[in-house]
């Protein structure tokens, strides 16, 4: 006897799947670009992340997470006097054909973060009439059908072979003065984010002796901000070496005064 999806009648569900995005096979030398924070980004730090990748043959450019600062629309107290919102926009998509034309065949995502968040957030508070009107959508405000760019959306985490990689704040934040000691907590799995603007990496062996490591990358933006000026900020980016049989490589750099260490 076959099984019946649903013997008992119960209502119709709206239950959605949690899938993460696959990176494609032909991806095997990739370059993260974290927390970049448009307009506050630090030009020497992303100059060195970016030539950085072109010296490395990087093949697949994947920007994760916090590129856009959406400072304007946050539901923080604002300085009226910081740029606003279309022009932040403006100055994103600017950055995004640079780096098109930087890598013309490169494997491009972009993972939302809690920053770009923000306007998801301020759409359904203050213009919950235009959600779902497809000119409104993130990705289309980021021009990415014309840069070829895939944006990954709904905090899903994107895979890379055997790495898991993540802006960071999918899980919430706290549980470890070590952001990569709590990536470990939470995931339990080999794995990389951003968000935390500090370079760290974290490995513990189980009882069956495997080795799980998690890393966490620095940023590419101000180490300074307003809102917190004291901090243990640092500049940095990741580069991920990927074989076919998914097995792989991190090299977490730092950026210190413009130069890649």
């Amino acid at each position: 006897m076959s099984r019946v999806a649903n013997p008992f009648g119960l209502p119709k569900s709206d239950e959605v799947h949690y899938n993460p995005y696959v990176l494609p096979k032909k991806c095997r030398r990739i370059l993260l670009l974290p927390d970049i924070h448009v307009p506050y980004h630090n030009i020497p730090a992303l100059t060195a992340a970016l030539q950085y990748g072109l010296d490395e043959g990087a093949d697949t450019i994947l920007i994760n997470g916090d590129f856009l600062d959406c400072y304007s629309i946050s539901s923080f107290e604002k300085d009226p006097r910081n740029r606003g919102f279309s022009e932040e926009l403006n100055m994103g998509r600017e950055i995004l054909s640079t780096i098109r034309d930087l890598f013309p065949k490169a494997h491009l995502v972009y993972q939302l973060g809690n920053h770009e968040d923000r306007y998801e957030r301020f759409m359904k508070a203050k213009a919950p009439e235009l959600l779902g009107i497809e000119e409104f959508e993130m990705n289309n405000l980021l021009w990415a059908d014309r840069f070829r760019m895939d944006v990954v959306r709904d905090k899903r985490y994107i895979q890379a072979g055997n790495l898991t990689i993540m802006h960071g704040h999918e899980m919430g934040g706290g549980g470890s003065s070590s952001p990569a000691r709590a990536l470990y907590n939470k995931t339990k799995t080999q794995a990389i984010c951003g968000h935390h603007h500090q370079s760290g990496e974290h490995t513990e062996r189980n009882m069956r002796g495997d080795t799980v490591t998690c890393w966490t990358m620095g940023c590419l933006s101000e180490l300074t901000p307003m809102y917190r000026p004291i901090n243990k900020y640092n500049h940095g980016f990741g580069f991920v070496l990927l074989k076919k049989n998914g097995d792989f490589t991190v090299i977490n750099k730092r950026i210190v005064d413009g130069v890649v260490i």
